[in-house]
């Protein structure tokens, strides 16, 4: 048996790991609130938590955010499991977002807040870790595959 829309698992994966190997690395690594400025007054690593969703959006709503993570996470895996061969872009897409979805969902289960360390200080920005990157990629990614395909000479047929 063949495993329907490989690269979305495989992608998934890949990359949840990533997220959590980076999450460990800060906590073992940093104490809270500590920052690490790579390229000062750019971009630091800065050890925070946040109890709400991306750019501390939700504040204080972890236990309504552990259930929508999950929800999340169990459609797109049943849309790759049950619903048809996925496109190229959908499948980096729902794979991207499954991971950022089940990674952030992990930490809010176990431990009551996502760890977020990736501080853009040059524009200001909200603090944020891997994971709510592979979401914002995995939403690029399906606005792609939402595209009209142009036809070609062939599909006049």
């Amino acid at each position: 048996m063949r495993l329907k829309n490989r690269l979305f698992w495989i992608l998934a994966c890949v990359t949840f790991v990533i997220d959590q190997l980076t999450k460990y690395w800060v906590m073992k690594t940093f104490v809270l609130g500590q920052t690490l400025p790579l390229l000062p007054g750019v971009f630091h690593f800065t050890y925070v938590t946040n109890t709400g969703a991306a750019f501390s959006l939700l504040s204080g709503k972890v236990e309504w955010l552990r259930w929508l993570s999950l929800g999340v996470s169990l459609v797109l895996i049943a849309i790759a499991s049950f619903g048809p061969v996925l496109s190229l872009s959908e499948q980096l897409g729902y794979g991207f977002i499954l991971s950022g979805a089940m990674g952030n969902g992990i930490d809010r289960f176990f431990l009551g807040y996502v760890v977020d360390f990736l501080d853009f200080r040059l524009i200001n920005f909200a603090v944020f870790n891997v994971a709510d990157s592979f979401i914002s990629i995995g939403i690029v990614c399906i606005l792609i595959a939402s595209f009209p395909k142009t036809p070609t000479s062939s599909s006049y047929r």
